[in-house]
């Protein structure tokens, strides 16, 4: 297929609004004319701290504790996280070992299971990395070619695209953020899950993975902020690191932090609840490619001021101020500022779209863009 027209077939499809897992089961298909692979796992992200926050699997399952170690824990070839910051973007194991697949310590946990060369790409445009995806081919067949790694590369910020879009794409009618509270799960020493309580086990089981963990404490998403949280170092900021934000189900935006508990035994703990609306705010903002003083004026929407109330605490024309407003309305889909605040306010549940007060790192994906 002509990469021009499957970039446009992709595109097209996140127009259509879909959500993630639709659009995933929509483009699987599509890129496989093009690249010919046998099994697939698509991942979204958290771009403030990198973390998966929700797995879609075709024909291959794996642990979360398993894909938290060698992607997080585990030194390797063409790491997801790796390849966004690098900007290489794509990248096969054969390439990336020079033909000899069992240089890959990921290529050795998996090729009993019939897994042979792997094709990895990180979805990533200019507003940070949003999602990861992996095609594989059965053992003994051949290896990705430089094309199909360049094509890969060339759909990145397309499908990166698509996963933001599906972020603030749908929302439930009904949430269960209002009769369950957090969730609280602990791991001993070596990472094994000691205790999970039934608020934890319910939210996970609102989490985008399919096909399902085996065991609630085998979450992907767990799994990962856990990995993240065992292995800071003493130097690491531990609360930009260990936290990924993502959108359950029932349309609840969650929040995952983890830490080391007191005591130097090693042991750990991640909350899951309900993301406040500091924490969400950054990454919708983001997710409709606001810019920060377009969150500005969006935050003043909401508040109830008028165009020339914004313009002078802004220190900005009026003429100004409704420039902007035109392109919060075209980013966000609305035509007006009730619109706009039904868009953010009500789907979002951002009452106020306050900064935190110390934020992590990275937090705020959109600080440095103008």
């Amino acid at each position: 297929m002509d990469a021009d027209r499957l970039a446009d077939q992709l595109r097209g499809l996140a127009r259509d609004g879909l959500a993630w897992t639709d659009y995933v089961a929509a483009a699987d298909q599509l890129l496989g004319r093009a690249i010919d692979f046998d099994r697939s796992c698509w991942h979204t992200v958290d771009p403030g701290t990198v973390l998966l926050t929700g797995s879609v699997n075709r024909e291959v399952s794996c642990s979360g504790s398993w894909l938290a170690e060698f992607e997080y824990v585990v030194e390797d070839v063409n790491k997801w996280s790796f390849l966004a910051r690098s900007g290489r973007l794509a990248g096969s194991t054969s390439q990336a070992t020079h033909g000899r697949l069992t240089r890959s310590a990921r290529h050795r946990s998996h090729h009993e299971f019939g897994i042979g060369d792997e094709l990895r790409g990180s979805m990533v445009d200019h507003d940070g990395y949003w999602a990861a995806v992996g095609l594989l081919r059965d053992d003994g067949r051949a290896w990705f070619a430089e094309k199909d790694v360049a094509l890969l590369a060339r759909l990145s910020a397309v499908i990166a695209a698509a996963a933001r879009r599906a972020l603030v794409s749908t929302i439930a009618a009904e949430t269960m953020a209002g009769s369950v509270g957090p969730g609280v799960v602990t791991f001993d020493v070596d990472g094994k899950v000691e205790s999970l309580t039934p608020a934890a086990e319910q939210w996970i089981g609102l989490m985008t993975e399919n096909p399902r963990p085996d065991t609630p404490g085998e979450s992907k998403v767990l799994q990962a902020v856990a990995a993240r949280a065992r292995n800071a170092t003493d130097g690491d900021a531990l609360e930009t690191a260990a936290r990924a934000r993502l959108r359950a189900a029932d349309g609840t935006w969650l929040l995952l932090y983890g830490s080391r508990l007191s005591g130097g035994d090693g042991r750990t703990v991640v909350v899951i609840q309900q993301a406040s609306p500091s924490e969400v705010a950054p990454l919708v903002a983001l997710a409709y490619g606001l810019t920060p003083r377009e969150v500005e004026v969006t935050r003043m929407c909401i508040a109830g001021l008028a165009t020339k109330e914004i313009a002078a605490r802004l220190h900005l024309s009026a003429y100004t101020v409704q420039d902007h407003l035109k392109a919060i309305f075209e980013k966000t889909g609305v035509r007006s500022r009730g619109a706009l605040l039904g868009q953010v306010f009500l789907e979002h549940y951002i009452p106020r779209w306050q900064p935190l007060e110390h934020p992590p790192d990275g937090w705020h994906g959109y600080q440095s863009r103008t």
